[in-house]
């Protein structure tokens, strides 16, 4: 029984694309669309580490000797759309890997060029430009033989998208990758640690996109909306239907107000698929907008401090300097935890989503300093060194850590509010927020 219990152990279907055992290719015949005779396709199910899993795919004939491939995303489609934004420098910039879905677009913004959604590749941002600039080419000859007004634009727009490999603007470019589904990556050339030429956006989708995605049916969600009226009482959990954000079917979000003593209500949101098994969970502030943001500083000294109640907001950034540790805002999303449980949460999505830090084309020196860093966090949440300091900083102000003092003063905890900058408030949207005299602008309209 031991034997036969071995032999129907089910096979790993997405294997590491740098694993040392022979990975499954899966070949099926399929139609050439080139001369309409049979082919071979190979597909390859794979998982870059600290990516995610892909579909390779390769097609050849063997009649015409035609050939294609492309890459698809078998991972589930994230919570947020995210938009990476990278300055290209140098030569060690054009080189970056990127990882482009087949729902990201590229913009090019110095030369106001756009490449629309098409299929998902594996690349790098000079393969990107090349590629634009061959496709472009193709039907160039026939184009000054027609229309030679019309090669000769081309021809311009063409030297400009050369003269951005050749990096002859010394300020450099910029380059935008923008995925609703969230599955598109930018190589961070110094990863852990925050990449000072990448800013990431992560923001959420519109009806319109969750259509396109498939996770809504057509006027789905505004039906839904409609039909949510709350009628329990604050301290009940309410329930209200919703759709699956990994396989689009038919869910149940529960949704609880919970008031924060010394400090605020929040709503925390969870969310099962009885159909896939995904969930979510996400905390959110309540209340108005405050007029400052937060900073709050704890020096951690014992193991007690890890175990220390935490809001984390969705807007609200983190650094440990001790081991050169920054999340931007946005990452993670909101979460209710402790200290410790944050850190693991943080450890655990690097392990899992850091993408280019592993593999045959990672450098030893680049591995060893990842590596380096991974061991200090656990150093961090194993309290091997100590004291070290947490920094949350909120725009919005919307995130809390506990005070075991309260209402005394902590005195190992400095909580510091500040001015946003106008760039914060345009982020978040509050440069358009009309807060005073609306009554009067309402009551000139009617009139």
């Amino acid at each position: 029984m031991g034997d036969a219990a071995q032999d129907s152990k089910p096979e790993r279907v997405w294997v590491d694309i740098a694993a040392d055992a022979d990975i499954p290719v899966t070949e099926i015949e399929s139609l050439c669309m080139n001369c309409h005779e049979q082919g071979i396709t190979r597909l390859l199910l794979t998982k870059i580490p600290y990516f995610r899993e892909i579909i390779i795919s390769a097609f050849e004939c063997p009649h015409c000797n035609f050939r294609d491939s492309f890459i698809q995303s078998a991972g589930t489609i994230q919570e947020k759309g995210v938009r990476h934004t990278v300055d290209v420098l140098t030569k060690r910039d054009l080189n970056r890997q990127i990882v482009k879905s087949d729902t990201a677009t590229v913009r090019f913004l110095e030369v106001d060029f756009e490449i629309p959604a098409q299929r998902g590749v594996l690349t790098t941002v000079e393969g990107l430009i090349q590629t634009a600039v061959d496709e472009i080419s193709t039907d160039q000859p026939l184009r000054r033989v027609q229309d030679e007004e019309t090669w000769k634009k081309i021809e311009e727009f063409l030297d400009k998208l050369r003269d951005l490999l050749k990096l002859k603007n010394p300020s450099g470019f910029h380059v935008v990758v923008d995925d609703p589904s969230g599955n598109s990556f930018i190589e961070n050339l110094v990863a852990p640690a925050t990449d000072p030429q990448i800013s990431t956006h992560l923001y959420t989708r519109t009806t319109e996109q969750d259509e396109q995605l498939g996770l809504a049916a057509d006027g789905e969600e505004n039906d839904q909306v409609e039909e949510r009226k709350v009628t329990e009482a604050q301290e009940k959990i309410m329930h209200f239907p919703a759709s699956c954000s990994a396989c689009g079917a038919p869910s149940e979000t529960r949704m609880h107000v919970l008031s924060i003593p010394h400090f605020k209500e929040v709503v925390i949101m969870s969310t099962t698929c009885d159909a896939c098994g995904y969930k979510s969970n996400e905390v959110k502030a309540g209340g108005a907008v405050s007029d400052r943001g937060r900073r709050i500083t704890l020096k951690v000294t014992e193991r007690d401090d890890l175990s220390r109640d935490l809001l984390k907001s969705e807007t609200c950034g983190l650094r440990v300097p001790e081991v050169d540790l920054e999340l931007t805002y946005g990452t993670l999303g909101g979460r209710f935890t402790t200290l410790e449980g944050l850190l693991v949460q943080v450890r655990d999505e690097i392990m899992d989503k850091v993408p280019f830090v592993d593999g045959d084309s990672v450098t030893p020196e680049r591995r060893k300093v990842f590596d380096s860093f991974m061991h200090k966090l656990d150093s961090l949440i194993n309290m091997e060194v100590v004291p070290w300091t947490l920094i949350l900083d909120d725009p919005l102000a919307n995130s809390y850590l506990q005070n075991p003092y309260a209402p005394d003063p902590d005195p190992n905890m400095q909580i510091e509010e500040y001015e946003r900058t106008p760039e914060q408030d345009e982020e978040w949207g509050i440069s358009d927020m009309k807060t005073e005299g609306y009554e009067k602008d309402g009551g000139r309209q009617a009139a």
